[in-house]
């Protein structure tokens, strides 16, 4: 699909995760949607997520912008793994709308049974199984027609859903994420190598890794990108592109949506929040507003997911101040003074 940042470098990964760094395995199914096998045909196709996990986000948020959701449908896993306690083992993402959240004491109204499949599968583990695979990650696009999965890696997903949101049956099909012009996708294609390293998986780079000089690195880059960023968008563009809203825009949004009221804390993110950069809180505020954006998204399941796996599965109230969270990104006027 021509992005060079679907996926982390896995040289001595054995070793470094036994120093503690955190490193992101590699997706195994990586057909596309335009593949002989695979035509881009309406209603043919089914994504599996979970609405906490990032890498989900950049697939909800494709999908709703180019307007797919009556032509692909989606099931959503529950923000939390099982535990040891499961019979089907421990970490396995479930689809459990029965269960109660510990956050809001209640079922969470987004979650749904397995429908892609046609066999009501209790755990995403199930699905592979089925074709002989022993991953267990989300999201996976899903070829209901076939009954077997397309894809598990979200950049490529994003990416085809944009080229051939056409031909399926894409409402919003006109939006171009990833414009055909050399140039345009040559730096279309750093700033998303950018991002996914220094934002995307950084984050996670400094909140997983139980490694001391491997969390500061991971965070002095965060932040030092998001100055980056800051500075690209001080000319007064709309969007990291320019004036149009492209796959970089995309693929940052899901972090900094989460930064404020998940990340700042869950993450030890905690240099500063989105809201004391002006620019970046403004684009965020731009991105959260347009159509299909706010219906990707749930701060419920965010913070379910990542700190019902804390130590001790409290999860955090806020914050509330100077807004609670997700009203506050409908108002770009609560950025701070520049830093």
């Amino acid at each position: 699909m021509g992005d060079r940042s679907t996926q982390e470098d896995q040289t001595g990964a054995k070793t470094r995760r036994a120093q503690g760094e955190f490193v992101r395995g590699v997706s195994g199914f990586r057909h596309s949607i335009g593949d002989s096998e695979f035509p881009a045909e309406p209603g043919r196709y089914h994504l599996f997520v979970a609405l906490n996990c990032p890498w989900c986000h950049r697939v909800t948020l494709a999908r709703n912008v180019l307007g797919l959701q009556d032509a692909i449908a989606l099931d959503v896993a529950f923000p939390n793994r099982t535990d040891e306690d499961d019979p089907d083992g421990p970490n396995n993402w479930q689809f459990a709308p029965e269960t109660v959240a510990m956050l809001t004491g209640t079922t969470l109204p987004e979650c749904t049974e397995e429908t892609g499949t046609g066999q009501g599968y209790r755990v995403v583990k199930q699905i592979y199984a089925a074709e002989g695979a022993t991953e267990r990650s989300v999201p996976i696009l899903y070829d209901k027609l076939q009954k077997r999965i397309v894809n598990n890696e979200s950049a490529e997903i994003v990416r085809m859903l944009g080229i051939h949101a056409g031909a399926l049956g894409g409402a919003n099909a006109g939006l171009s994420l990833y414009p055909d012009d050399a140039a345009l996708r040559s730096e279309i294609d750093a700033l998303n190598e950018t991002i996914y390293v220094a934002i995307n998986n950084g984050a996670y780079k400094a909140g997983f890794s139980s490694d001391q000089s491997v969390y500061a690195t991971a965070y002095t880059v965060y932040f030092q990108t998001l100055d980056k960023l800051e500075r690209r968008l001080s000319d007064g563009r709309p969007y990291l592109m320019g004036d149009h809203f492209t796959e970089a825009d995309l693929r940052l949004f899901p972090t900094l949506y989460r930064h404020d009221p998940v990340y700042y804390l869950r993450m030890k993110l905690n240099e500063a929040k989105i809201l004391d950069y002006p620019h970046l809180w403004r684009w965020l505020c731009r991105v959260h507003a347009l159509p299909g954006v706010a219906d990707s998204c749930s701060l419920i399941h965010c913070r379910q997911g990542y700190f019902g796996r804390s130590w001790n599965g409290v999860v955090p109230l806020g914050p509330a101040k100077p807004m609670p969270y997700p009203k506050a990104y409908a108002h770009p006027e609560l950025a701070r003074l520049p830093r």
